[in-house]
């Protein structure tokens, strides 16, 4: 009996790739970064083969490669800049990395060349050649054609800016030899707020994929689940604290299950005494600091015992405490939240109906 562990629903992962798809009416090109934003690149990937995505999104050269040892065939896009000695190893895995420099493009046509796709700042001033200095790789790009042109938009959810850097891009394309066969720039939230097919030729979904969305015109299927056992309850007088720093102290006599999670499987510290978890059927408040290992909540009234089931983000019961609202609770984004699930909590994946 596994002590705690994140539940995939893996057909929900594919729903929310085909309902991003449909609606911006391109391939997908999904973003399996950062393990898949933690749940799993290699079972993430084999997952979403079945919806004929053009590609897939890495950040490095190892998370690239390992999708290459998995079996998977399709063009994989590093999208974070690379240095000339992570070239070799981009190319040998068959990797396409983003460029954004007339430099960066004649040292990866020196070291044997390959597809890859211009970068271009549009105002995110991350990474990329910016739009109005496209001039400055013109003479790479005619020497060395790119595959694909891309930017990112910093502020999905505000139009005007959205705006101004789809119409920066576009004046940056227009101004290279000629057009990219490849063009993208929307990310999950972006399609989300389509009302059209998308002008690109194939879109980047991130977190919408693992089941958030930004509350626009799409409605993501929840993907994932936190659950952990009981391993300990025990009786606590009035006035009597619970966990270090007795930051939070019994108004009564309470009944304090621990459960087997902690800060050092994800579940994050600044829960301590505001988060909630399901269980018994009905929501129990977090009390103390969540510890390293274990988590403590109130379950005064509650029928519990040692090796029952909390949930701590899923749906159980009929109530669902969502990735977006157990991070809102933390006051974190909900990447950090996905990402920040540690490898010490198994990956539990399934079919769900």
């Amino acid at each position: 009996m596994s002590r705690a562990w994140v539940e995939i629903d893996l057909g929900a992962l594919r729903r929310n790739g085909a309902t991003i798809a449909r609606h911006a009416g391109v391939p997908i090109l999904p973003m399996i970064k950062a393990d898949a934003y933690g749940l799993g690149a290699v079972a993430a990937t084999r997952a979403l083969e079945s919806l004929a995505p053009w590609g897939y999104g890495v950040a490095t050269v190892v998370e690239g490669r390992a999708l290459r040892a998995a079996g998977i065939a399709r063009p994989i896009v590093v999208f974070t800049p690379l240095l000339s000695d992570d070239f070799a190893a981009a190319r040998e895995a068959r990797l396409t990395p983003v460029l954004g420099s007339a430099s960066s493009v004649v040292a990866w046509a020196a070291a044997g060349g390959g597809a890859w796709h211009l970068g271009i700042d549009t105002g995110m001033a991350r990474a990329g050649i910016r739009w109005d200095r496209v001039g400055e790789v013109i003479d790479a790009v005619r020497s060395h054609p790119p595959e694909g042109a891309c930017t990112h938009f910093h502020s999905a959810h505000d139009s005007g800016a959205t705006q101004l850097q789809r119409e920066r891009f576009a004046s940056a394309v227009a101004a290279l030899p000629r057009r990219p066969a490849v063009l993208h720039a929307e990310n999950g939230p972006a399609v989300e707020r389509l009302t059209s097919r998308s002008e690109f030729d194939v879109v980047r979904p991130g977190i919408f994929l693992y089941g958030v969305d930004s509350g626009a015109r799409l409605t993501a299927s929840p993907v994932i689940a936190v659950r952990a056992r009981v391993v300990e309850l025990r009786e606590v007088s009035a006035g009597e604290s619970v966990s270090y720093e007795a930051t939070w102290r019994a108004d009564g006599p309470r009944v304090v299950a621990t459960l087997a999670i902690g800060y050092a499987d994800g579940y994050r510290r600044a829960l301590s005494s505001v988060g909630e978890v399901l269980l018994g059927g009905a929501r129990r408040r977090v009390t103390g600091l969540v510890t390293m290992d274990m988590t403590m909540v109130d379950v005064t009234g509650a029928r519990c015992a040692p090796g029952d089931l909390a949930t701590l983000v899923g749906a159980d019961g009929g109530d669902c405490l969502t990735v977006a609202a157990v991070a809102e609770r933390a006051r974190l984004s909900a990447y950090e939240l996905l990402t920040g699930l540690r490898g010490r909590l198994e990956r539990v994946y399934r079919e769900a109906a």
